[in-house]
């Protein structure tokens, strides 16, 4: 019996040695304000994130940023500190997520980006050594744009952005991807998310006599411009970034978007690719999964972010728990390590491969070009 106390306790500190904390993972998206359109799907899709991952229970903890950057500050320093999370998940935009990212880079948290800007994870430094995201870069989708108006014909083009770091961040990179197609920016407007009126702007996009005009905005406020153009009579070709790939904008714009072309990531039209497209059959588990929580036609781009932040996540947890416990810097450590070790992993927008240098791991298979034909997307080989 001496022995049985000894024995006893041995087995309960084997028992908890073994056994692994729960992870916990920190959403912050933007449910409410302008990018609302855009968080929203966000946000039904980490409900049907899974909630156990090589065995080990998940906890997911969503706030909602209200598409502003303090507020995702304050979000992220909340999740960190209060939560002791092991991973974030956000922000739904750019200027959110670049302000995220010194708080996860001190608290030496993994985060993970749904926002656009090849910014959030470049140049590569010791902050965004921190960071990953799952949207395709600007530059990426700025060449598919300047691509398909030079097989059209396009030689001039007017720009209007956002008045934040998406627009700029688009201007700089359309900026580059025109020059290598011989086109010729001939003017440079922006206009903010909040903006009911953009007449002073549109004035001077017509008075260019642009043959075609690149809207680079998301969500919903980016119909603003092109139904004041329609409205004051433009008749050259109008192109959108995959910022606006969502029904909300379509319901917004309603026939004066009829027309537009935009680069997407395959999800958008994953069931008119075709047979042999690589990313197929990965899009469409996900728009499944959305469409039987959510109704038919109720996927957007933005949700598949979130989704292909869950596979990262579901991929490296396994792999970070071999090395460490959960709520502990060693496992944070590594589960950094094991997102940037990522190869060939199958997305709802592309496929992934990581590495020290590059933390999207998207190539040309995240891209497709699409326009919007009566009221919905139309896939364009």
């Amino acid at each position: 019996m001496k022995f049985a106390k000894p024995l006893l306790l041995a087995s309960l500190i084997a028992a908890a040695l073994s056994a692994h904390a729960d992870v916990t993972v920190g959403v912050s998206l933007s449910a409410t304000g302008p990018a609302a359109s855009l968080g929203i799907p966000e946000k039904n899709t980490i409900a049907l994130m899974p909630k156990t991952i090589g065995g080990q229970k998940i906890n997911y903890i969503v706030l909602d940023d209200a598409s502003d950057t303090t507020a995702a500050v304050a979000n992220a320093r909340k999740l960190i500190t209060e939560s002791k999370v092991d991973i974030i998940i956000g922000s739904t935009v750019t200027p959110a997520s670049l302000a995220m990212i010194d708080v996860a880079a001190e608290a030496n948290t993994p985060m993970i980006s749904m926002a656009a800007s090849a910014r959030i994870v470049e140049p590569m430094d010791a902050k965004r050594k921190w960071v990953f995201k799952t949207p395709q870069n600007d530059i990426m989708m700025s060449l598919a744009i300047a691509e398909h108006m030079q097989k059209s014909g396009v030689k001039t083009v007017g720009f209007i952005g956002f008045a934040d770091a998406y627009g700029e961040g688009w201007s700089q990179e359309f900026a580059k991807a025109a020059g290598l197609k011989g086109l010729t920016v001939v003017t440079n407007e922006r206009f903010n998310r909040t903006d009911t009126s953009v007449t002073g702007q549109t004035l001077k996009l017509i008075a260019a006599k642009p043959d075609a005009v690149l809207v680079a905005g998301s969500g919903t406020p980016a119909a603003l411009p092109q139904k004041a153009l329609k409205e004051r009579g433009y008749a050259g070709k109008i192109y959108q970034t995959h910022g606006v790939a969502n029904a909300d904008f379509l319901r917004v714009g309603g026939k004066d978007v009829e027309g537009t072309f935009l680069p997407a990531g395959p999800v958008l039209v994953a069931d008119q690719l075709p047979a042999s497209d690589p990313v197929r059959k990965s899009a469409q588990a996900y728009v499944t999964a959305y469409e039987a929580a959510n109704g038919k036609g109720s996927v957007s781009t933005f949700g598949a972010h979130a989704w292909d932040a869950g596979l990262l996540m579901t991929a490296a947890v396994p792999v970070a728990l071999k090395k460490a416990q959960p709520g502990t810097a060693e496992f944070r450590a590594a589960l950094r390590d094991a997102l940037e070790q990522t190869k060939e992993l199958p997305g709802a927008h592309g496929i992934f491969t990581m590495s020290p240098t590059d933390h999207l791991g998207l190539d040309q298979r995240a891209r497709v070009m699409v326009k919007i034909e009566n009221g919905t997307w139309k896939y364009v080989p």
